[in-house]
């Protein structure tokens, strides 16, 4: 059976329309400070680096980005596995006092939030007014 051309288009734009809300979701910027509202769901939270901390003698050596307030009162951290630490430029130290923007999964940890970074393209520096 053949599909007419324009039922083809039809139903592509359709489906990409209905698609649109969720790309752009994440996209929206969400403030470290408020991070903690959108547990459960995936977004580009946003903030100053207020310190950044090198668990070396943790499971998995991860490094965190803590933002949303001074350490140890912050809303948010972005968890950096040990294993990706060497392919961040600039190095997650280098970001500490700086805005960026965390992409991803956004989950509980205690009463924060936080996501876990899977590659360097998970955070981008920001210009946050």
């Amino acid at each position: 059976m053949k599909i007419p051309a324009t039922l083809l288009l039809a139903t592509t734009l359709a489906v990409a329309a209905y698609a649109a809300p969720a790309d752009l979701a994440a996209e929206e910027m969400i403030p470290a400070e408020h991070a903690t509202r959108f547990i459960g769901r995936t977004g580009m939270v946003c903030g100053k680096v207020e310190k950044t901390r090198f668990a070396q003698n943790s499971e998995g050596e991860p490094t965190f980005l803590y933002m949303g307030g001074a350490f140890p009162r912050h809303t948010f951290s972005a968890r950096i596995p040990g294993s990706q630490r060497d392919s961040f430029r600039p190095s997650p130290e280098e970001l500490e006092g700086r805005d960026v923007c965390v992409i991803g999964a956004i989950k509980r940890d205690s009463s924060r939030a936080e996501i876990s970074v899977t590659s360097p393209s998970d955070i981008k520096l920001a210009t946050i007014n």
